[in-house]
């Protein structure tokens, strides 16, 4: 019987895989006209939704800094991805909205994704996926999109 790894190498393969997909995602987007995005802006945008949101709300779906969600959206404002328009309900707030260009990297990026799990699915079958995905939501109960991950990794909690 083989001896069993050590118990920290399975928190790097899990990150590693997710990785692997986020840069090759990345590297999709990039080819298509999305080249100066990182992985931090795919959980801004979930963030700022279908319906927009103020900073400070970004700021506290992402678990970060006011200052920081107000630099992120001032470097995506420049870049076309968002908006800042006035609030129907409070003259003092901004609300920030995705333009039609950060509509589209989600929904590359979407397409990319899909790309991938078709890759994965070919590789090691589509029922070991199934079983992978199912295994994974075992032990990762509760939020499938957690918002707060950025504030989460840089923490000095």
């Amino acid at each position: 019987m083989a001896e069993r790894p050590p118990g920290y190498e399975l928190p790097l393969l899990l990150f590693g895989a997710f990785r692997s997909i986020v840069d090759a995602t990345h590297a999709d987007l990039a080819e298509r006209g999305h080249p100066d995005l990182r992985p931090i802006h795919g959980f801004v945008f979930q963030a700022i939704g279908v319906r927009g949101t103020t900073a400070v709300e970004l700021a506290a779906r992402l678990a970060v800094s006011k200052q920081a969600a107000g630099k992120t959206i001032a470097n995506l404002e420049k870049q076309g991805y968002v908006e800042r328009t006035a609030s129907p309900t409070d003259a003092r707030a901004k609300i920030v909205r995705l333009t039609v260009r950060g509509v589209e990297f989600l929904e590359l990026s979407a397409r990319a994704f899909d790309e991938i799990q078709t890759e994965w699915a070919e590789a090691i079958g589509e029922q070991r996926l199934t079983e992978l995905r199912s295994d994974l939501r075992r032990f990762a109960p509760g939020e499938l999109f957690r918002l707060d991950a950025p504030g989460w990794l840089g923490s000095e909690r």
